[in-house]
This record gives structure tokens, C-alpha cells and sequence, in this order.
């Protein structure tokens, strides 16, 4: 509450110096209606201007008292002067209007326009840097986002709209990217791909996208590297890690690179969780994007990445209390053994532009991804179950009073993957006016190799489980060896039309899409139909309406059942897209804000039942269920504090399954159909708010805050096969705290001086981790006892938390 206070007492604080100025708020459209993004609003003469968003709403702050001339400009228009006189010291809100150049046009239009495509929302990278983050991802902001969910703060994985980590798709400079295979959890994840410090635009759709996007069934992530316009760079340290990243532009502008190095060590976080030991993380990574200009019709690219992960534990002890009040319950465990882990992966691709005049634009792309993983550990286990005294007053309480069970286990994987995708396609676009046909032709080529080697001894009280009283059982165990080759060849033909009807703006996105695999020989076509309404008489707001069918052909993990072999008779699953949304830009304490909604509906067939264990997804290798998604995405966003963006995001959503013809028997031989029950994902409602602020008049000195809580998604027992027996975890909590200080050569030229004069800004910074410090589970260990006289386990869910709260420093640095 002192927190939130401090907060409000801030904000207070700045509306009422605010006043002190002229406010002027406003959007730019162009002639037809439709926004003007990015826009630049200057006035002449001084040192005072802005730039609109990405709805073309924009806020500058002038003087009271005095008269300015304003120039708005924007790349593909005619600059535009206006006379603003500020003595009535109220400010105001206006609308601008610019005209099309069409000599500026043909100087400045690229492939793939980033103007954000009807359901996209756009991403702005500069928040990255100041966000608590634990992982070092720039998916850290996207876990923000409506229908985004994630409830470990280790992982870059997230699921979205009720669909798992593999149904996302993420493009870098139109490239697909791939994950390694074989992570168990959030602590052995190293580095995503994405490097933030190379990032120039992101867009994210959480469904209903395009035909022109991949054959994924919940979201896309796209993403482009920046083409640098002069030399410049960073790099920043902290306890976690650090990075490093260089640009510039050679050869009389024809030659552009920007490289990217990354390190990365969660040991300082590792070391909160209840199983000590000695943690060796380490993932580094090196990215370069490189681009030349041949002649004024062709470029070429090459995007480059190598990332090494490593992550080794020799573990010694644990001690978890769980339970409730009056069934407190204490686990002890001894550990011998080690565990190594290594994923190391390469990425190339190199595209060919060919933009032979103003209309036709064609991209040519071969790319290759390979991964080499390799998990091996053995681990022997000595357990100890404990009831807890609780009784209050007692002088034993918290120790330990009877003992329930003891046991020792054996864990030993001997697994290696080693995998190679390589693929080669073209994508291009023709103009026609205000019509845009665009066409992609794809090739890609898997390999497989998977070798597993992996068995689980468990006994307790001596007796090996499961029992037999002639062998001794493994409790788990798995050796197989697959070889998978296959291709895939995929096509999609798409149209983009505006038109107008009445005063109202259209724009229609229909296309189809073509998927063939050779491994189980299924052709599929995908028709998406995407529909934008902007009308005249409602300003502020805009629509959106798209529909469209989803395949998801299988991929190795889909393809592997749970003793490991290979289905290759599986066949792609299926989602059918219905998805509404709005978009409201309004005013509100004289600075711009904007609504967004989206209301969805997915039906799912051919499903392939999973089940998930920290960030492991181990599917059944069986297209037997079909289920739905329904719910409702909300997000607001602007500068409830000046000059710092903050939003806050909420969703509602049920995500439900169904086995087909499943049933079994109950004590009374009856048989029982338990029909549909929660996905995996099912995550009722889900809450995230990112906010920012700063001291009145210190600018430069600002606090960020990120939280997040989401309600408990389902899991099961270990022992069980059956989808319909589950309990939910309990809810996901956190918040994250940071504050920092920034050094910016204009605001301090005294202190840039000497060695920091070639430095552009220095931001120092603190962050708090987990501020609440709130035990978050994020899956089970199930303990198992003998059987009892009436020949009964007993079972008991040991939760395994997450980081705990810790206090990290960070310095960035831009030159």
C-alpha cells in the first residue's frame, strides 16, 4: 500500500505541474481516412517536436503564450505546415490530414510494409531495456501481452489463447526459427533467439492471422533486424550476464551489419531453489545480420546465429515443506550423481531481394537450422516423508514428529538428438493500386536422429516399485533409437484490397494456403479471410473480423508417443479461427490512450492429447480428441505518467478437450463416459500490468513494474493415463521491481567528458525479483510408499517452487 501511495502521490504531483503547459493532442490520417503511423511533428525553428504512434495519435508539449509553426512530415507524404497559437492555455486536441507524395513513394517503399496488419499488435522494443527480466528474452515483454500466458519466469516458452509452446510461430526477417528438442525445464533453457539488441520492430498476432504466415495453430511472433544508418553500438553486464552489439554501414552505404554477442548465467537465481547444489549454467550466443546493395534492383542478406548452452548440477540436498496448516508435510532428500546437458545450435540463411520497378518485389530465401543435444545425468536419490508439528504453542513446532515414508531412487538418461532442418522458398508481392497480390512457395527438408537411453528405479521401505515379488521393476524405462527423413512442400496465394464504401474504409485479406508432407501423405488447404472497417463517423475507433482454417502438420516431438517410437500415420491437427476485435483511441488527462478487445472462438479437431511437466511436452503420438477455446483479450495502453508508456492486460478463457470413445469402469463395474475436461493450458483468467513512472522534474530517475497473476492450470498425477483426472496448481503471482538512473550527454555534457565523450547515454539500474516473494509451483515430484495392508500407495505431489525473491544490478550503455 506505501508503494501504491508513493505511486499516486507521483502522479498527482506531475498532473498538477502539467498545467503549467500547452497540451497539444492529436492523430494524422491521410486523404482516404486511414492513419498515418510514425509520423514526425516538429515545430520550426526550435528544438521541440515528437512523433505519432503507431495509430497516429501523437502529445506535444509547448509553451503557453507564444505562436509556432509546426511541420508534419512522414515518409510517402507531402510536408505539411500549421500555425498554432498557444495563448488560451488550455491546449487542445487536432486532427491532421497529409498527401500522398508519390516521388517520395517510390523512394521509400520496401517489402513488407511494417504498418501493422489488421489483429497484429505492435511491440515496442524500447520497453525491453528497462523491464525487471529474469531470463534476458524479449519475450518477457510479450508475456505482457492479451492472451499471452506463461507462469515460469526462467522460460522464454509461453503459450497463447489455450495453445501450447509448439503451436507459436516466430519469424526473423521472414525466417522460421526453431527450438532445441530436448528441454526438460526452465533452468537448462539458455538464450531465445531473439537478440533485443538487434531488434528494430516486432508484431504479434494471437490468432486469426493471415494465409501468409506458417502452418502453426495459435500466434505469430514477427520480428525484423534493424538495417543500421550509422556506426553506433551497446553493451551491458549484470549479475545474470551480458551483451555486447556493434552496427554500421560501410562501402558508401552499400554494405550494413549489425553483430550481437550474448552470456548468460542464471546460477544467482538457481541458487534460491530448494535443491542446493552446484549450479553451472552457462548459454551463449553470436548473431550478425548482414546486408548488401548490388545495384538499385537486387540485395542480398545473410542472417547468422550460433548458440551454445550448457548446463551442468551436481546436486546435494532438499528440503521442500508443503501441505496445509493441519496437514503440514516435510520431504528430505540426499543426493548423489551429476547432471550434464548440452544444446547447441546453428542457424544460417541467406536471401536475395529483386525489386525490379516500383510494383513487383521478390525475396528469395535458403535457410538452415541444426541442433546437437545431449542429456545425460545420474542421479540416486535418498528420501525421507515427514509429518510436521503444527500445533500451536507446541515447543516442537515445524519439526519434524512421525516419519511417513522413506525411499531411494535411481535416475539415469543417456539421450542424444540430433537434428537438421533445411528449406529454401520465395515470397513476393505485386501492386496494383490499392490492391496488393502476394505468393509464397516453400521446400523443406527434415532430419531426425534421437537416440534414447533413459530408466527410473524408485523403491520404498525396500520394496521396488511397481512390486513383484519375483523381478525387480523399473518404475520407468525407455531405449529407442529413430531415424526420421521427410519433406514438406507448402504454397499460399493472397490478396490485400481496400476499398470504400460509403465513408467507410475496408480492407480485405483473403488467400489460401497449401501444405503436402510426405510422411504421411496428406495434402491440406487452409482458406483465411481477414476483413478491417475503419468508418468515418466513428473516428476513434476501428474493427477487425478474420476467420480462417489452421493446420498444424506434425513435427517430430507430435510424432514421438510416449514409449518413444514413432507414429508416422499421424496426421495434422486442426483449428477453425473466429476472432472480433476493436481498437478505441481516446484522450484521457490530455494525453493519448488506446482499447483493444478481441472476443475469440476456436474449434480444435484431430488433437493429439499432451501432457506438460515444467516446460517438457510429452504428447500420446494419437490424433483422438477435439475440443474448443473460447474467450475474451483486453489491453490499455498509454501514458498514465508523461512520456512513459504503461498498459495492462486482461483475459478471460476455458480450453476444453475431449477424448473420443474413452470411458472406464467404476467400483461398481459401471462403465463411464467422463467427457471433455480442461486442456493443459486451460488458464481461467489471466492478469498482467506494466507500468512506468518517474520523479516530478527528474525525469531521468524513473521506477518500472511488471505483475503478473494467472490462475492455476491443470495437472495430473504421475500415475495416471486418464486425461479427465486432474487437479490445478495453484495460482501464478509475481511482481518485479526495478529502478534506474539514465546519463545522457545531452542532459549531463559535464559529466561526458574525457573517456565518456564518445557515449551516448548510460543507464544504471536496480531490480527486485520476485518483490512478494511468492512461492510459485511449477510442477510436481511424486513421492510414492509401499503398499499398505489393504495393498495401497500412498502418494504425495512434492510442488516445485520457483525463484524466490533476489535483488540484481544492471548497467547498459549506449555509444
Amino acid at each position: 500500500m506505501k508503494n501504491i501511495s508513493v505511486i499516486l502521490l507521483l502522479l498527482i504531483s506531475y498532473l498538477v505541474s502539467g498545467q503549467q503547459n500547452y497540451l497539444l493532442n492529436g492523430v494524422v490520417h491521410d486523404t482516404t481516412g486511414g492513419v498515418v503511423p510514425y509520423a514526425n511533428i516538429y515545430a520550426e525553428g526550435i528544438n521541440i517536436g515528437t512523433s505519432a504512434d503507431s495509430a497516429g495519435l501523437f502529445r506535444l508539449v509547448l509553451e503557453n503564450n507564444k505562436y509556432y509553426t509546426l511541420v508534419i512530415s512522414a515518409v510517402g507524404f507531402t510536408n505539411k505546415k500549421l500555425n498554432i497559437s498557444t495563448f488560451s492555455g488550455k491546449g487542445k486536441t487536432i486532427s491532421l490530414v497529409l498527401k500522398s507524395s508519390s516521388k517520395e513513394l517510390k523512394e521509400v517503399e520496401v517489402y513488407g510494409s511494417r504498418k501493422n496488419p489488421p489483429g497484429f499488435i505492435q511491440i515496442d522494443i524500447k520497453d525491453f531495456h528497462v523491464l525487471p527480466n529474469t531470463s534476458g528474452n524479449i519475450e518477457s515483454v510479450l508475456k505482457t501481452m492479451p492472451g499471452v500466458s506463461s507462469s515460469n519466469e526462467l522460460s522464454s516458452q509461453y503459450s497463447v489463447r489455450g495453445g501450447n509452446f509448439d503451436e507459436n510461430l516466430v519469424y526473423v526477417n521472414d525466417i522460421e526459427i526453431y527450438r532445441p528438442f530436448l528441454v526438460r525445464s526452465g533452468k537448462q533453457e539458455g538464450l531465445s533467439f531473439v537478440n533485443p539488441d538487434m531488434v528494430s520492430s516486432i508484431q504479434f498476432s494471437a490468432g486469426g492471422f493471415a494465409a501468409s504466415y506458417g502452418d502453426k495453430m495459435a500466434s505469430v511472433l514477427d520480428i525484423r533486424y534493424r538495417k543500421p544508418t550509422e556506426f553506433s553500438g551497446s553493451f551491458s553486464f549484470g549479475l545474470l550476464g551480458g551483451s555486447a552489439h556493434i552496427e554500421d554501414r560501410l562501402a558508401n552505404n552499400k554494405l550494413t551489419y549489425i553483430t550481437g554477442f550474448r552470456y548468460k548465467s542464471n546460477q544467482y537465481l538457481l541458487n534460491t531453489f530448494d535443491t542446493k547444489g552446484d549450479y553451472k549454467p552457462s548459454f551463449t550466443d553470436l548473431q550478425t545480420y548482414v546486408n548488401y546493395k548490388i545495384s538499385k534492383k537486387w540485395n542480398i542478406g545473410f542472417l547468422g546465429n550460433i548458440a551454445m548452452n550448457s548446463y551442468k548440477f551436481v546436486p546435494e540436498n532438499r528440503r521442500t515443506s508443503f501441505g496445509t496448516v493441519k496437514d503440514a508435510v516435510q520431504l528430505f532428500l540426499v543426493y548423489n550423481g551429476r547432471e550434464v546437458d548440452r544444446f547447441n545450435t546453428i542457424n544460417g540463411a541467406v536471401s536475395a531481394n529483386y525489386r525490379p520497378n516500383d510494383k513487383i518485389e521478390i525475396k528469395n530465401i535458403f535457410s538452415a537450422f541444426n541442433t546437437s543435444e545431449q542429456e545425460t545425468f545420474d542421479i540416486e536419490g535418498f528420501y525421507s516423508l515427514n509429518a510436521l508439528d503444527r500445533e500451536i504453542g507446541s515447543e516442537n513446532l515445524g519439526d519434524s514428529i512421525m516419519n511417513i515414508g522413506i525411499g531411494h531412487f535411481i535416475d539415469h538418461a543417456r539421450n542424444n538428438l540430433d537434428a537438421a532442418v533445411l528449406s529454401i522458398s520465395q515470397k513476393g508481392q505485386y501492386k496494383s493500386g490499392k490492391s496488393i497480390l502476394e505468393w509464397g512457395l516453400k521446400i523443406r527438408r527434415e532430419i531426425i536422429n534421437d537416440q534414447i537411453r533413459e530408466w527410473k528405479l524408485v523403491d520404498s521401505a525396500g520394496f521396488s516399485l511397481p512390486y513383484s515379488d519375483e523381478n525387480v521393476e523399473l518404475a520407468e524405462s525407455r531405449t529407442i533409437n529413430n531415424k526420421l527423413s521427410s519433406a514438406r512442400y507448402t504454397s499460399y496465394l493472397q490478396h490485400n484490397g481496400f476499398y470504400f464504401i460509403g465513408t467507410t474504409a475496408i480492407q480485405v485479406i483473403g488467400g489460401l494456403r497449401f501444405n503436402y508432407s510426405d510422411l504421411n501423405s496428406q495434402f491440406l488447404i487452409s482458406p483465411r479471410v481477414i476483413i478491417r472497417l475503419e468508418p468515418a463517423w466513428l473516428k476513434n475507433w476501428r474493427f477487425h473480423l478474420s476467420t480462417g482454417i489452421y493446420y498444424q502438420p506434425p513435427f517430430y516431438k507430435e510424432l514421438r508417443t510416449s514409449d518413444g517410437s514413432v507414429n508416422r500415420d499421424i496426421e495434422a491437427q486442426k483449428s477453425v479461427h473466429y476472432v472480433a476485435g476493436s481498437e478505441y483511441n481516446f484522450t484521457a488527462w490530455e494525453r493519448p490512450f488506446r482499447f483493444t478487445t478481441e472476443v475469440y472462438y476456436k474449434k480444435l479437431d484431430q488433437l493429439i492429447p499432451y501432457f506438460i511437466d515444467n516446460v517438457r511436452i510429452d504428447y500420446v503420438g494419437q490424433n483422438m480428441a477435439n475440443g474448443s477455446v473460447t474467450g475474451i483479450d483486453l489491453k490499455i495502453n498509454g501514458e498514465f505518467v508523461d512520456n512513459a508508456e504503461s498498459w495492462a492486460s486482461l483475459s478471460i478463457m476455458q480450453a476444453r478437450e475431449d477424448i473420443e470413445n474413452d470411458s472406464y469402469f467404476n467400483e461398481s463395474g459401471e462403465t463411464i463416459y467422463p467427457g471433455s475436461y480442461p486442456r493443459p493450458t486451460d488458464q481461467l483468467l489471466n492478469f498482467s500490468l506494466f507500468f512506468q513512472d518517474y520523479f516530478p522534474g527528474y525525469p531521468t530517475y524513473r521506477v518500472h513494474l511488471i505483475m503478473h497473476y494467472g490462475t492455476g492450470l491443470p495437472t495430473k498425477p504421475a500415475t495416471t493415463e486418464r486425461f479427465d483426472q486432474y487437479f490445478r496448481m495453484p495460482s501464478y503471482r509475481r511482481v518485479d521491481i526495478g529502478f534506474s538512473k539514465i546519463f545522457s550527454a545531452m542532459d549531463n555534457p559535464g559529466l561526458m567528458n574525457g573517456v565518456f565523450r564518445h557515449l551516448e547515454t548510460i543507464r544504471i539500474g536496480a531490480e527486485i525479483f520476485n518483490l512478494l516473494d511468492i512461492n510459485n509451483t511449477v510442477s510436481y515430484i511424486w513421492i510414492r510408499t509401499v503398499n499398505n495392508l489393504d495393498n495401497v500407495s500412498n502418494r504425495f505431489a512434492v510442488p516445485n517452487y520457483l525463484t524466490s525473491r533476489r535483488l540484481n544490478f544492471r548497467v547498459s550503455v549506449r555509444f
